[in-house]
Formats: structure tokens, C-alpha cells, sequence
């Protein structure tokens, strides 16, 4: 008897591993076959396709690979072969979504969009490579705006479009590219510094040919987005706020929340999260608001905070001198905090000119290749709303311990994690670290007195104020100024600040609530792990935790802490 029990367990055993290892061998062919896609000839489309059958097409790819996936079996996978399955799953959901709900036909932001993407493009460049290919992207931009006038058009057929209120100040984002002199164009600038190793004869042939480029597929193509937008966009596009208004809209709000968040929670749910944040941290800002000795209402101190000459800086080098004075102090903190530290430096610049009137405080630019670090942007746009006290938790969410960090160790994985996750980004994760790396600024030491404090706290507060002006805005029919009166009530962001935020919220549903919702769940899970450890608890280790698998939704990262937890509990 004993004899058959032990064949049996032997068979059990091997029949077991082959079957993992099958499955194994599946998912790495998915993920191969996934990496591989070609979807267009990328020579001939140097910005990329942008048609409704390329979208269609990748849809119906992205659904074949769905259906291999769902036949795996997760408990036949290893730990990260399951988040590798995971996070394809949800990648290529996203692609059917994006064809379902014809988002594609709604290439805009107020703060972003198609044209304004081609500034992206603009790197320093270091070899003759990257000076080809920079000129042929230049060449290409007829094409890319070709495509996306027909989206566009389709669109507004459609009723897919952003809404007129968010496109006051649009102007900015086409007119300061149409100039007289091919050589005040903007995306001149990186031939004013060719690489050293170009003879002259080379420069001379590549500035003649960035001028033609510039002069006939670049200042024209402006011209032309500058009339579309005028008298066919613009008289055209949807007068109502709200997604929801739009065919399929509230189904598809639903769906952006799900996809933002990684969780399962409904409109009604993120906005009681947010009303009861909001709560919490204002009365946090109002102690520290008490510590400052000013003497007057909150809404007193929001003005003197917005008005004050002391908290603004003179001039934009100034500003992006401060910002850089923080970046270096917050780089001699991370060995304490982190086991693994990225290889790739970052640097700290402007946002550039063309698209600083409607763009966001600051941004995390990544590095588009091996020889270009990372980008730290600080927008010295209207230094008048640009205060100095926020500074240092801007510094933190967009740098380091923030994206930089975050981005830059996921892209430096081992070769063992497929290349996709190397590259991959989920905002409740990325956005959810970025706010939490505000909150571990303070733990470093980095706000050096209340009103950095405050300027810490207004930052977590706009945060949470977005939990309840998306989905006022998005499902529960706020209007514009209900939404600007809630931010400029509960926050010290200037009012330029508030309303172009409060455009962003209008024109890109859902994105604005993952970063409360990820840190949220990130300092729970903190909160979890030092109350289970006391003193076992090592800040270093639960780091390397949440980011050695590199990006992953929020019930995968809980899974992971809570393995954590039981493994150094005894």
C-alpha cells in the first residue's frame, strides 16, 4: 500500500511540474508574441499610425491574446509569471476598452493632445542616429496630422470630443509654433548643438535639410492645426462637461475608473473617499496654518499664501534654482531609505515654453534612451503662481524619491522580467508612489518650516479634492465653477493653477483619482506592516517590496506586503 501511495505522489509530482512548465512555455509565447507585434512599419510611420483600422486591428489582436490567457492557470505560475499574466491581461483589456468606447477619436487634453505631443520629440542630439531619425519625424509630422484631423472629424460626428470650456487659451498651443524664421522655431533647437563627432560637411548638409523640414513640414503644419481648431474644431465640439454626456459615456466613465484605480470602486465610492480626505487633511492645515502665528480665517491665509511676495521667486532661474537645491538634498537622503538606488541620473529644466501656459505645475519627462538622462520639469510659466513653499513636495513626487526613482528602477529590471513590465506604467501605482514620496519627504526632513508643511498638506489635499471633482464633474453633473470653488476653497493653489487643473479633470476622466486611491492604499499597507513588525520592521526592505517587481495593480501590490509580513512575523 505504502508502495502505490509513493508512485502515486511521484506521478502527482511530475504530471504537476510538466503541466507548470507547460504553462509556463504558454505564457512566455504570449508574452514573446505580445513583445514581437508589429502593428505598423515603424520607417514608414516614424510618429506612429493613428487610423480607426489600426486601432480595430490591434483591438482584435489584443482579444486573441486574452483568450490564450484566460486557459492559464495562475496557480501553474510562479510568483511573477502571475503578474507578468496579470499585467498583459490588463494592458490588452485596456487596448479592447480604448476600441470599444472609441476613445482614439478624442486625441486631446487641455493640457496635452496631438500637436503637443511632437514637443516630446525635441532631445538633445548625440549622434548621427539620433539626427536622422529626429529629421525624419520632422518629415513625418504631414502625415501624423493628417490622420488625427480625420479622428477628429470623426469625433465630432460622433459626439466624442472634449468640451469647448476647456480650450480657452488653446491658442497658446499652436501659435508660438508658427514663426516667421525657421530658426525661432522650437524645433530647431537641438540642431543648434549638433553632436561633435558630425564633420562639417555633415552639419552643413544636416542644417540645410533641418531647414527645409522645418520650413515646409513643420510652420505650415501649424497653420494648418491653428485653422482646424479655429473654424472646424472649436464652433463643432460638445457644450456639456461631463463624460457622461457623451454616447456611452457614463458606462465608459465606470470602466476608467476601474482601470485607474486597479480596484472595483464606483463613483459614488471614490467621492465619499474623497469628501472624508478632504476633511482630515484640512483640519491638518489648519494647525499648521495656527503654527505660522498668522492671525485671520483659512480663506485669509489661502490669500496671503497666494499674494505674499515671500513666497514667490523673482525670476524663472530662480525658481528652477530652488527646485534643483532640493533635488540634491533629497539625493543625500535615499541610502537610508532605499536598498537600490537607479543608475540613471536626472536633470532639473523648464517646461518648455510652447507648452508651459496650460501645462501642470511640474512633470517627470523619462529618458527617451540610453545616452538622455530624466527630466525633472518645473513650469516657470506666470511665476506668480508658482510658489516656492509647494516646491519641495513637487521636488519629491516628480524626481526622486518619485518618478524618477520609481521609473528609472523599473526600467532597469533584470533581464528576467519580460521586457513589456520593464516599460510599463499603471497610474494608481506610479501616481499612488509619487504622492507617498511627498509623504516620506517629510520623514527626510525636507520641509524646513510650516509653510513647506502647508505647502506638503495642500498638495495631499488637491490630491483629495480630485477624488471629489472627477466624479462630480464625471457623474454626478458638477459644473465648471462648482468644481473650481470646491479646489479654491480647500486648497492654497494659485487660481491659475486651479483652473487648469480643474480643464485637466474635465478633459481626461478618471486618471486624476488614481493618485489618492494608490497612496492611499500604499501607506495602508505601510500602516500594516509596521503595527504586524514593530521593531522588524525595516523601512528599506518594505521599499524594495513595493518596487522590486517594478509596476503592478494595487491588489497584486497588497498580495505582495502581505506575504511580506507573514514571512518576517516570526
Amino acid at each position: 500500500m505504502r508502495f502505490l501511495q509513493a508512485i502515486l505522489a511521484i506521478l502527482i509530482f511530475f504530471s504537476g511540474s510538466v503541466y507548470s512548465q507547460k504553462d509556463s512555455l504558454v505564457l512566455q509565447k504570449l508574452i514573446k508574441k505580445f513583445q514581437e507585434h508589429e502593428p505598423y512599419n515603424r520607417s514608414q510611420y516614424p510618429l506612429g499610425l493613428y487610423t480607426r483600422s489600426h486601432y480595430k486591428n490591434e483591438a482584435e489582436f489584443a482579444e486573441k491574446l486574452l483568450v490564450d490567457l484566460k486557459n492559464l492557470k495562475p496557480d501553474q505560475l510562479t510568483e511573477s509569471q502571475k503578474i507578468s499574466a496579470a499585467l498583459l491581461k490588463y494592458d490588452l483589456r485596456n487596448t479592447v476598452k480604448t476600441y470599444e468606447y472609441k476613445a482614439y477619436l478624442n486625441p486631446l487634453l487641455s493640457d496635452a493632445g496631438f500637436h503637443l505631443s511632437l514637443n516630446y520629440h525635441i532631445r538633445d542630439l548625440n549622434n548621427y542616429e539620433q539626427v536622422k531619425a529626429y529629421l525624419d519625424k520632422l518629415n513625418a509630422i504631414p502625415t501624423y496630422v493628417d490622420q488625427h484631423f480625420i479622428l477628429l472629424r470623426e469625433g465630432l460626428r460622433e459626439g466624442i470630443t472634449q468640451p469647448l470650456v476647456i480650450f480657452e487659451g488653446y491658442e497658446n498651443t499652436y501659435d508660438s509654433q508658427i514663426v516667421e524664421d525657421y530658426r525661432d522655431s522650437y524645433f530647431y533647437k537641438p540642431f543648434e548643438h549638433l553632436p561633435g563627432t558630425l564633420s562639417k560637411k555633415q552639419k552643413d548638409s544636416v542644417l540645410s535639410v533641418a531647414e527645409k523640414a522645418i520650413t515646409m513640414n513643420v510652420i505650415p503644419e501649424f497653420r494648418k492645426i491653428k485653422k482646424f481648431f479655429e473654424t472646424e474644431y472649436f464652433p463643432k465640439t460638445r457644450t456639456a462637461l461631463g463624460l457622461s454626456e457623451t454616447p456611452r459615456g457614463r458606462e465608459h466613465y465606470d470602466y476608467l475608473l476601474e482601470y485607474y484605480t486597479t480596484l472595483g470602486l464606483n463613483a459614488d465610492q471614490v467621492h465619499n473617499i474623497g469628501l472624508t480626505e478632504v476633511d482630515r487633511i484640512n483640519k491638518e492645515m489648519k494647525k499648521v496654518m495656527a503654527q505660522t502665528g498668522f492671525q485671520g480665517s483659512f480663506s485669509q491665509f489661502f490669500k496671503f499664501l497666494r499674494t505674499d511676495e515671500q513666497f514667490y521667486a523673482d525670476t524663472p532661474e530662480e525658481l528652477l534654482m530652488f527646485a534643483r537645491d532640493i533635488a540634491k538634498r533629497i539625493d543625500a537622503k535615499l541610502p537610508a531609505y532605499f536598498t537600490k538606488l537607479p543608475r540613471k541620473p536626472y536633470g532639473v529644466a523648464e517646461v518648455p515654453a510652447a507648452i508651459a501656459p496650460k501645462y501642470t505645475t511640474g512633470r517627470y519627462i523619462g529618458a527617451s534612451n540610453e545616452t538622455q538622462p530624466g527630466y525633472y520639469w518645473v513650469n516657470t510659466y506666470d511665476l506668480a503662481s508658482r510658489p516656492k513653499y509647494v516646491l519641495p513636495s513637487l521636488t519629491a513626487h516628480e524626481a526622486v524619491p518619485g518618478h524618477h526613482l520609481q521609473i528609472s528602477l523599473n526600467n532597469e529590471l533584470g533581464e528576467e522580467i519580460p521586457e513589456f513590465r520593464r516599460k510599463f506604467y499603471i497610474s494608481a501605482f506610479g501616481e499612488g508612489w509619487g504622492l507617498y514620496s511627498e509623504f516620506l519627504a517629510e520623514e527626510m526632513g525636507i520641509y524646513r518650516n510650516p509653510y513647506e508643511i502647508f505647502g506638503k498638506l495642500t498638495y495631499e489635499q488637491w490630491r483629495a479634492c480630485r477624488l471629489v471633482v472627477d466624479t462630480g464633474i464625471h457623474a454626478k453633473g458638477w459644473t465648471r465653477e462648482q468644481a473650481v470653488d470646491f479646489m479654491k476653497n480647500n486648497t492654497a493653489l494659485s487660481i491659475h493653477e486651479v483652473n487648469t487643473e480643474v480643464d485637466r479633470y474635465i478633459s481626461w476622466p478618471g486618471q486624476a483619482v488614481s493618485y489618492k486611491i494608490g497612496e492611499l492604499k500604499i501607506r495602508e499597507l505601510r500602516k500594516k506592516a509596521e503595527e504586524a513588525l514593530g521593531q522588524r520592521f525595516d523601512i528599506r526592505k518594505f521599499h524594495e517590496v513595493i518596487l522590486e517587481e517594478g509596476v503592478v495593480t494595487l491588489p497584486i501590490l497588497e498580495e505582495r506586503v502581505m506575504e511580506y509580513i507573514s514571512d518576517n512575523s516570526h
